[in-house]
């Protein structure tokens, strides 16, 4: 088993989402690029399957997005897709593609994060696959 897999298998709770977020500290950032266009964002809330960009600059639901972060476990670079916005406050995004070595460092973000933090993401209805 992928050590990001158990860790996601202990976190697991019910609800349509496949992963638990964990809430980031203010220190996490993540550079992103779509279409030739780049911007860096803060990253709101992470888990195995994606997380929440804290943008202004909105794509559109289903646009393919490269990033690339730097945390203190080292480089983490994957392919995502926008799976959800929130006008005002940001994008979920839905980690599509990602190699071993980064996923293996990711999951050493994600247990690096309370487990059980206050944070209780908005559920988006109209993302059901997010």
């Amino acid at each position: 088993m992928h050590p990001i897999d158990y860790i996601v298998k202990q976190r697991s709770s019910p609800g349509r989402r496949h992963h638990q977020r964990v809430e980031t500290p203010q220190g996490v950032w993540v550079y992103w690029s779509c279409k030739g266009r780049d911007d860096t964002s803060r990253v709101a809330d992470l888990s195995a399957g994606g997380l929440f960009l804290e943008t202004h600059k909105m794509r559109a639901v289903d646009v393919v997005l490269k990033l690339d972060f730097l945390v203190q476990e080292g480089a983490i670079s994957a392919d995502a897709v926008v799976r959800h916005t929130k006008p005002g406050h940001g994008m979920g995004v839905k980690f599509t593609s990602m190699r071993n070595e980064d996923r293996s460092l990711l999951a050493e973000v994600v247990k690096r994060f309370p487990a059980h933090s206050t944070f209780q993401p908005t559920i988006d209805k109209s993302a059901a696959s997010a």
